[in-house]
C-alpha cells in the first residue's frame, strides 16, 4: 500500500524524452539523487490540464534550482503526448515542454499509486514528491475539476528539504521550529 515514509512504487514507461522517436522510456531510477515531483492528471487535450503542465513549465528553473525534476503522467499514449505538446498554443497545444511526460498506457502506475479511476480509465489529480533515496515524502489528490498549485508544491518541496519541523504556512527562508 502506497504511504508517505515508504518507498516509491517502481515504475517504467514510454516518454516524450526522445520526441523524435519516442523510443526512451522514463523509470524512477532515472531520478535517484534527486527530488522528484510526480504529477498525474487526467487526459491530454483537455481544459484543467494544460493550466497546470504549463503552470510547472513556467516554475520548471525554480524547481531545478530547488534541486528536483518533474514527471507528468497521464494514462494517455506517448503519441497523444507528443501530439498535443506540438499543437500550437492558440489551437489547445502545450507548446514545448522543459520535462517529460510520460505514458501510463497500461494505467499500472495510476493504481500502484492511488489514482486510477477504474471506471474511467484515468487518472486523478495526484501529486506525490519523492525523496533522492526514493521514498515518497508527500502526496496530495485532488478531483478531476481542480487543478494544484505549484507555488504551494515548491513550498512543501523546500520544506521536506530542510529536514525540520515546517509550522503551518512555513515560507522559505524561515526557520523550522526549534524544540527543547
Amino acid at each position: 500500500m502506497l504511504q508517505v515514509g515508504k518507498k516509491a512504487p517502481p515504475f517504467d514507461m514510454p516518454s516524450t524524452k526522445d520526441m523524435k522517436d519516442l523510443k526512451e522510456n522514463v523509470s524512477l531510477s532515472d531520478y535517484r539523487g534527486k527530488w522528484l515531483i510526480l504529477f498525474f492528471y487526467p487526459l491530454d487535450f483537455t481544459f484543467v490540464c494544460p493550466t497546470e503542465i504549463k503552470a510547472f513549465n513556467d516554475k520548471y528553473e525554480e524547481i531545478k534550482k530547488a534541486g528536483a525534476d518533474v514527471l507528468g503522467i497521464s494514462t494517455d499514449s506517448v503519441f497523444s503526448h507528443r501530439a498535443w505538446i506540438n499543437t500550437p498554443e492558440d489551437q489547445g497545444g502545450l507548446g514545448s515542454l522543459k520535462y517529460v511526460l510520460a505514458s501510463d498506457i497500461t494505467k499500472d502506475v495510476s493504481r500502484d499509486f492511488g489514482v486510477l479511476l477504474e471506471d474511467k480509465g484515468i487518472a486523478l489529480r495526484g501529486l506525490f514528491i519523492i525523496d533522492p533515496d526514493g521514498y515518497l515524502q508527500y502526496q496530495v489528490v485532488h478531483s478531476l475539476n481542480t487543478g494544484r498549485s505549484v507555488d504551494e508544491t515548491l513550498r512543501v518541496l523546500e520544506a521536506l528539504k530542510t529536514g525540520g519541523l515546517c509550522q503551518a504556512d512555513w515560507k522559505p527562508g524561515q526557520k523550522p521550529l526549534s524544540v527543547g
